[in-house]
């Protein structure tokens, strides 16, 4: 039978009426509700200090973008590009330098993003603890909106913000071209080069998102800058915006919609596809985008054996021409733009928005599912000899944890491979760009498509893994934090608190406790009950 049936709390007005005995669950749930002043959570100001650098960081970067894409405009015209470095030797036949210049360009794209990103999310997360809409302490931050059409943290806003992302990877991919400089005699070096118009597109994405974030943080009040899901409730509980429920101390976060009461401990909890309602959207995101790049790679082998005209000489497809790069030996196929003026840009840019931007999209979605697994993580210390540290650095929660260290590396490796796949070039000729070709090559398609489903089988595997021990299951689900956490300290350990006339209690300490027990049921000490136990 079921531990919470027959079982009925107390009203409370008879709460008044519970002898003195009976004192010690309030007097330590008092202790999560009654601190005063900033030193009762952290508000993480060094993590405000370092968010802040990290905007200051993306607006350098965007201000130098925008400088020197206009420079190359106005010089060189929209269609033109300025040379970097003189291709010698055997380099004049590699791909090399253009690679690498391609995957630094993505990772500084991606240490901006995340970096506004942060800032952004911080803002969104007390916007919707404003809205008493806050639920978790990690959302999809460009899915998920505050109340207003003219919040920064609002619809329109996040849609905007998903454009700026968008374009801010796509950018990045025509940036690096291959110039040609003729001389008198025909001869010609070989330069890599930047194009200007992509450049300076690239700038105004990046500091557009700066400006967002920044209104976002001036348009409502942080609580606190941690990305800790016990800092954010303990903050949340102190404003008196969370209120914490009783007799629930060994309830998960899969148990919030059910009636409350006496429960067993588990020596499983559930997975966080089953507690969290959008870690499922992400993990079938995320295969849908796996099915589209292997749809993509069968559309183009079908193109290049049934239109010849798409082929330009290229040979057929075969493991011994199989490579992580373009070679003479690829299999592709191609299409010209009718010019190569400034209205020819738009088109480039659609096409590579339309097949990029989902990439971008489920990317990004990514985060939920490694953030959603790292809260969790840190809830578990809590039952480990060196105990939870509430307060985290957000640099070190993502250089500790082997999830989030993968999503970070996965981000701009997977817009670099995606680079490779689609490629837009033709190159330029004395610092012009003549008409652009498209090319889509069909192994690097297929390497993608690899990478990708590799990826969705990580977080498939980690977003159904269920976490061992009877310690309820969180998730960063900030009521269910509120409700297991009775006592807080900057360290603390889980584990059973006491024993009552029916149920015996689980909380937290500032010391370590000792395990549950298992076969008994928990509530909380002020418990009576009349429930079986089974």
């Amino acid at each position: 039978m079921s531990a919470s049936r027959h079982w009925y709390p107390p009203s409370h007005p008879s709460y008044h009426a519970l002898p003195k005995s009976h004192e010690d669950f309030d007097s330590i749930r008092s202790k999560s509700t009654a601190g005063t002043g900033t030193n009762f959570y952290d508000r993480s100001l060094t993590v405000r200090m370092y968010a802040l650098v990290g905007v200051a960081f993306s607006t350098i970067i965007s201000c130098c973008c925008i400088t020197t894409g206009i420079v190359i405009i106005i010089i060189q015209g929209a269609n033109g590009v300025t040379p970097l470095m003189r291709l010698t030797g055997a380099m004049q036949d590699s791909d090399l330098p253009f690679e690498i210049l391609k995957l630094i360009l993505n990772l500084l794209v991606t240490i901006c993003t995340e970096s506004t990103g942060f800032v952004h999310n911080i803002s969104l997360r007390s916007a919707l603890a404003s809205d008493s809409r806050l639920r978790f302490n990690t959302n999809l931050r460009l899915l998920t909106a505050g109340h207003g059409w003219r919040n920064p943290n609002g619809t329109l806003f996040n849609g905007i913000m998903v454009i700026l992302l968008v374009i801010s990877y796509t950018s990045s991919s025509l940036v690096v071209y291959i110039n040609y400089a003729y001389s008198s005699d025909g001869s010609h070096a070989d330069y890599v080069a930047i194009a200007g118009l992509p450049l300076f597109l690239l700038g105004i994405a990046l500091l557009l998102q700066v400006v967002i974030a920044i209104a976002g943080i001036r348009a409502v009040e942080i609580p606190t800058w941690s990305s800790s899901p016990f800092d954010l409730t303990a903050a949340l509980v102190h404003h008196t915006q969370l209120t914490p429920v009783a007799f629930r101390c060994m309830r998960s976060v899969s148990d919030m919609n059910g009636d409350g009461g006496p429960a067993t401990p588990s020596k499983t909890q559930p997975s966080a596809w089953r507690a969290h309602p959008s870690i499922r959207k992400v993990v079938i995101f995320l295969w849908v985008v796996v099915a589209a790049c292997a749809g993509w790679g069968a559309f183009v082998m079908h193109i290049w054996d049934k239109v010849p005209s798409t082929r330009f000489s290229s040979p057929p497809l075969a493991m011994s021409t199989w490579s992580l790069s373009f070679n003479e030996k690829s299999n592709y196929i191609g299409y010209y733009m009718p010019d190569a003026g400034p209205q020819w840009w738009i088109l480039v840019f659609i096409n590579l928005a339309v097949v990029q931007g989902p990439l971008t999209l489920a990317l990004h979605c990514s985060e939920l599912i490694a953030n959603v697994i790292r809260d969790e993580r840190q809830w578990r210390h809590a039952t480990t000899r060196k105990g939870l540290h509430t307060a985290t650095n957000p640099l070190t929660a993502i250089l500790t944890h082997p999830i989030c260290i993968v999503l970070f590396v996965t981000k701009p490796f997977l817009h670099w491979m995606f680079g490779l796949s689609f490629v837009v070039s033709d190159g330029a000729a004395d610092g012009v760009l003549g008409r652009f070709a498209i090319f889509m090559l069909t192994a690097q398609i297929w390497n993608l498509c690899i990478a990708l489903f590799i990826l969705a089988c990580c977080f498939t595997f980690v977003a159904l893994r269920r976490p061992r021990g009877p310690q309820p299951a969180t998730y960063g689900h900030l009521q269910t934090l509120a409700n297991v956490v009775d006592e807080w300290s900057p360290v603390m350990w889980w584990g059973h608190k006491g024993d009552g006339p029916q149920c015996c209690h689980a909380g937290t300490s500032d010391h370590p406790l000792p395990d549950v027990r298992m076969g008994f049921a928990y509530a909380g000490s002020d418990v009576k009950s009349s429930a079986s136990v089974s």
